[in-house]
């Protein structure tokens, strides 16, 4: 749900934007500000699926609750980055590595999840507890910059 009121605040701010500017619909031909802001919407819309589809495989396969973390803080992020991007592009560099780490963070939850099915599967053996507990200590480790 979250995801959804942020990315209405994209577009509200996008809208805004655009009809600060006096341009016809939603045309790249406006100011720089626009072209800022069109541009931190779209880069934050094309991350979103990638965001959703590990957010969803971490937290089924491996564990929620560092997921859900990660997630929370994933969307914190991609809203400085947004913010950071209307200002100068350079802002944004912040908030955008620390987006990739938090997406590796969840892909590698992903992985592990997947690789204790297939020990289950394959072996008999069951690493959930261990993996649970291993990224539960790893995920406050997101906040450090």
């Amino acid at each position: 749900i979250l995801c959804v009121f942020l990315t209405a605040f994209f577009a509200n701010k996008l809208e805004h934007e655009s009809k600060h500017c006096n341009s016809k619909g939603f045309q790249r031909q406006g100011s720089s500000c626009f072209d800022r802001v069109y541009t931190a919407n779209q880069n934050c819309g094309h991350a979103y699926p990638t965001f959703l589809a590990v957010l969803w495989c971490a937290g089924l396969l491996c564990s929620q609750a560092p997921a859900a973390f990660a997630g929370l803080m994933y969307l914190f992020v991609r809203q400085k980055y947004f913010v950071g991007y209307l200002g100068e592009r350079t802002q944004s560099t912040p908030g955008y590595l620390f987006g990739k780490r938090i997406i590796l963070f969840l892909f590698l939850m992903s992985v592990a999840g997947i690789l204790n099915y297939y020990l289950i599967f394959f072996f008999g053996s069951d690493f959930e507890i261990h993996i649970k507990t291993i990224t539960s200590a790893i995920s406050p480790l997101l906040l450090i910059p």
